[in-house]
């Protein structure tokens, strides 16, 4: 079992509204690029942002040798893929034929699908009773906060395979959560950098041939994949793996419940978006499977305090 420092608590936190805001961006952003751009564009910032700081602090990326060295860039090639390149690429391009709503059920998802790759490939991360049922209360809080309502056909084509997209995006983001916790130990600065520097050689290419270069992008545009590429992937990565290696990947998973409620919150502050009559209810549902699946670290926490 995995000592759940306080310092976690305030990163996953921290992750929750980063990510909760980015629909906003990615919304603005969608109007002047592809979803391949998006995705290029943002994760080539993040990877230049993460090296920045690599070199700032006077760290390196590890050699690509033969055993431990390339132990880890395997397992970073394996994290860039499934928690970067092929997660933002098939929500970006799902996202053009479903419901917004489905997307974020998908994502709240993520704590269920980690919870079996975790008990059979992680020690210390033992699936039981009491932590399934608060996962699985949480995710009934995130159905509730969002609707019925989402689950309301578009009418667009491709939408089935659409679905299939989000399901495989949250899938992606399970396996990669997995493989962040079982990397062979480096400083986290430098893992992050790594990841990043891989899905961007793997993204920019896709992109280009699939989309081409922008024609144009407005001032708006150009803010939103900023931010997109800054906080929610660069600042992000370096949370991400903090909060895995440290706390493990089921309580990192928590982070995805979090996202839909800062979406739903912020929408209605910023772009006057309505409040769902449900969000009280949801929130308490959201915040009661927390407490349930991780009652023991909670105890410690407040003894601690």
């Amino acid at each position: 079992m995995h000592e759940i420092a306080p310092v976690n608590w305030l990163r996953i936190a921290a992750l929750g509204l980063i990510w909760g805001a980015s629909f906003t961006s990615l919304s603005v952003a969608l109007r002047d690029v592809g979803p391949f751009t998006v995705a290029a564009v943002r994760i080539t910032l993040g990877a230049v942002f993460l090296l920045s700081l690599l070199r700032i602090w006077g760290l390196r990326l590890p050699p690509v040798g033969r055993g431990p060295e390339r132990r880890f860039w395997a397992f970073a090639l394996f994290m860039a893929l499934f928690s970067n390149v092929i997660p933002f690429s098939l929500l970006g391009w799902a996202q053009q034929s479903v419901a917004s709503g489905f997307a974020g059920v998908c994502m709240a998802a993520v704590p269920l699908l980690v919870l079996p790759l975790a008990h059979v490939f992680v020690p210390g991360e033992r699936m039981h009773l009491r932590r399934l049922g608060g996962f699985i209360l949480g995710t009934i809080g995130v159905v509730v906060l969002i609707g019925v309502d989402a689950f309301a056909s578009t009418g667009k084509d491709m939408e089935s395979l659409a679905r299939l997209a989000c399901l495989g995006a949250a899938m992606c983001y399970a396996m990669g959560s997995i493989a962040t916790r079982l990397c062979p130990p480096v400083p986290l600065l430098a893992l992050s950098a790594a990841v990043m520097l891989l899905a961007a050689c793997v993204i920019v290419p896709v992109a280009l041939v699939v989309e081409g270069l922008p024609k144009s992008l407005s001032l708006k545009g150009f803010l939103a994949l900023v931010y997109l590429g800054i906080l929610p992937t660069g600042v992000a990565q370096l949370l991400l793996v903090q909060v895995t290696r440290e706390a493990g990947p089921g309580f990192f998973s928590l982070v995805n419940y979090m996202v839909p409620v800062w979406s739903v919150i912020l929408g209605a502050l910023l772009l006057s978006e309505a409040v769902p009559p449900q969000l009280f209810l949801a929130m308490a549902m959201i915040l009661a499977g927390v407490a349930i699946s991780q009652w023991g670290a909670l105890r410690r926490l407040f003894i601690a305090g």
